[in-house]
């Protein structure tokens, strides 16, 4: 997989600097972390990520609405995070998702996934 560049969504700041430092140790170029819907908003139209990590919750607004309104502008691969994957498979059967805790080859295989997804639609 080449290196990519990747935004984080993700209000718990621990969690949001092991995947940063995860992401990097893979080779990826961490663009910025993002904590609530707005700001993830703003940062995919401001960094223009090829991926994202998104938590399907955020203390203010969603994970699920940010990646909604991004997706309106600009067509970009993401993986959803979250402690309860259930709510997101009801919601996006076809979405990309893996639970915390996860390993950092499940990031990676959900990140190779997202993109074959992405692939396959253009």
């Amino acid at each position: 997989m080449k290196p990519l560049r990747i935004l984080v969504v993700e209000d718990d700041g621990m969690v949001a600097l092991t995947l940063a430092e995860m992401l990097e140790t893979q080779g990826h170029n961490v663009l910025g972390i993002a904590t609530t819907e707005s700001e993830a908003v703003a940062a995919a139209r401001d960094l223009k990520p090829e991926m994202m990590i998104v938590d399907a919750q955020l203390r203010q607004g969603g994970g699920l609405g940010a990646v909604d309104r991004i997706q309106q502008g600009a067509r970009i691969p993401h993986v959803f995070i979250s402690g309860d994957i259930l709510p997101i498979r009801a919601l996006r059967p076809w979405a990309t998702a893996i639970q915390k805790p996860f390993f950092e080859a499940d990031l990676t295989c959900a990140i190779q996934r997202a993109l074959d997804a992405a692939a396959a639609i253009a």
